[in-house]
């Protein structure tokens, strides 16, 4: 399994450079899964007044729920990403805004302060807003998710190592 992550400030282009990746990973054939961290305070996907939130309630340690055309598992709490991880199989995973995580990445960003200000030693591409005005930045690809996904992904395919829940990286 190969994980990587798109990470960067809000309102950026990283949930659009995520669909247009997944998109062309499973174009090519491949595998894919996605965790999306959310940082906003207050969020639960369990909300109160659900029937799975009052068995959470009544002190069920694990609840899943199942519908029709998805089935869905609530932890009781904030599960480390290594954790999070164990339960995929799939070719690639995706990470969206997850700050944890220090393994292979792809910064997006609006202006060169964000990257700046986000940058880590395992970026190995840009992408976000900021490819409307610039191709390179301090050695790294610039490249639009949008219009020239085919290139992103041919990139993450060379850059990204299996992962073998390396050590450094979450």
């Amino acid at each position: 399994m190969k994980v990587f992550s798109i990470f960067g400030i809000s309102k950026t282009g990283k949930t659009a450079s995520v669909e247009a990746v997944i998109c062309e990973l499973r174009k090519r054939g491949y595998s894919v899964g996605s965790v999306k961290d959310i940082h906003f305070e207050g969020f639960e996907a369990d909300q109160p007044g659900t029937d799975t939130y009052r068995h959470r309630c009544a002190g069920a340690q694990m609840v899943t729920a199942r519908g029709p055309g998805e089935t869905a598992v609530f932890y009781p709490e904030r599960m480390p990403l290594v954790q999070v991880l164990a339960l995929y199989d799939q070719d690639y995973v995706v990470l969206e805004g997850q700050n944890e995580f220090f393994g292979p990445g792809i910064l997006s960003a609006k202006n060169t302060e964000e990257i700046d200000a986000k940058m880590r030693d395992t970026v190995f591409a840009i992408t976000g807003r900021i490819s409307a005005e610039i191709s390179e930045y301090k050695n790294l690809p610039v490249i639009n998710a949008l219009t020239d996904v085919k290139k992103l992904v041919d990139l993450i395919e060379v850059s990204v190592p299996d992962w073998l829940g390396q050590k450094g990286w979450t």
